[in-house]
């Protein structure tokens, strides 16, 4: 058994690390992945394979905000099944009566990403930065492996939050992930949310399948999707052990450079290593509700008329992201009586709050001076 293992986590590995292009390092670990997978197979290898625990996200996290120069305060706010999200909150007297601001951290993030936007925010009204559900330091449950029931627990664990915090309303901020999330609260809740904001939200495109029935999907993607279909996003990352912050390294070079401002060594690379090889409770949940080719099984295009129109919508996107725009020109025409505004951000990609934090700072604080 241990042999078939050994084989199929090679198989896995390599098809990942090629995929994303790092065949050298995918080379020059074989042997050393073999000897340890072989060494540590037993039925709880998993967590020990990981060079990380919960004490070792806590430090990278404080890494991540030791530049934060404003007061706030930590704590987990505990929701329903004894399940906490870990929150971070800035709340000065002189803006302790405005509107507070509530970030929502995309897939695979913490609240520690927001590093080069707190104090800017903050200067000007309250602001709460949370773990989702199931990411960073927050609880990490089992969700539901339907769609729905997946999302309904996303959005249910941040109003059970609000209320525990006694947040009448806000503003909801939310990047990738947490601006699919931010809509599908507002829908529920509208009434406590004044504004939202989207940054290079995720899960609102129908798939192409739907909208695009002349151009199918290439063979490639198709043979991708089924590839990865058995396992998480991150699946990769955690497999390969104590590789795995190197990986990161090698992989995302530019998440120090967007950090370049505060940080000079590798606190970003492992912080986002150690937020995502803990148990890998929401990225399950992610999976649940995204296809094999990475669209939202339940596009949010198709419940934008569920929508209060009198809640202003701002979209945020980079110039220079992957990420399609064209959701935010759809959202604008299905919504011609109400307030929504695209901005693009020069110089920008995914990442925009991370790639251009002061023009990306000076953006939101305008959209939240027309709340009251």
């Amino acid at each position: 058994m241990a042999d078939r293992a050994v084989t199929a986590a090679r198989g896995v590995v390599h098809r990942m690390l090629s995929v994303a292009g790092v065949h050298g390092l995918a080379s020059s670990m074989w042997g050393y992945v073999d000897s340890t997978i072989r060494w540590c197979w037993i039925p709880s290898w998993l967590p020990s394979w990981c060079p990380t625990s919960q004490s070792q996200l806590q430090a990278a996290e404080d890494k991540m905000l030791r530049c934060v120069s404003g007061a706030f305060t930590k704590q987990f706010v505990p929701i329903s099944n004894g399940n906490q999200l870990w929150t971070l909150t800035f709340c000065g007297d002189s803006v302790k009566d405005k509107t507070p601001l509530v970030l929502l951290h995309g897939f695979g993030g913490g609240m520690g990403l927001w590093a080069q936007n707190l104090d800017a925010l903050s200067r000007h009204r309250p602001v709460y930065a949370l773990d989702l559900l199931g990411f960073g330091q927050s609880s990490r449950p089992l969700f539901s492996t339907d769609a729905q029931g997946a999302e309904d627990q996303f959005v249910e664990s941040i109003e059970q939050w609000r209320a525990k915090l006694g947040l009448e309303s806000m503003i909801l901020l939310g990047h990738n992930l947490g601006g699919y999330l931010a809509v599908s609260y507002s829908i529920k809740y509208p009434g406590r949310v004044k504004h939202f904001i989207l940054v290079e939200p995720w899960g609102f495109p129908e798939h192409p399948d739907t909208v695009e029935a002349d151009r199918p999907i290439p063979v490639w993607i198709k043979a991708l999707g089924a590839m990865f279909s058995p396992f998480n996003p991150l699946a990769g990352l955690r497999l390969v052990g104590p590789l795995g912050p190197t990986l990161v390294q090698t992989m995302r070079p530019d998440f120090r450079r967007k950090f370049s401002s505060m940080f000079s060594d590798n606190t970003v690379s492992e912080y986002i290593y150690h937020l995502n090889v803990q148990s890998p409770s929401g990225e399950t949940a992610f999976k649940n509700m995204t296809s094999p080719t990475g669209w939202a099984k339940r596009p949010m295009l198709h419940r934008l008329d569920r929508l209060q129109p009198d809640v202003p919508i701002t979209i945020i996107y980079g110039s220079r992201s992957s990420i399609d725009s064209n959701s935010g020109s759809t959202i604008k025409d299905r919504r011609p009586h109400s307030n929504v505004d695209i901005i693009t951000i020069r110089g920008a990609g995914h990442y925009v709050y991370a790639d251009q934090p002061e023009d990306f700072n000076h953006r939101v604080l305008q959209v939240c001076d027309t709340v009251e």
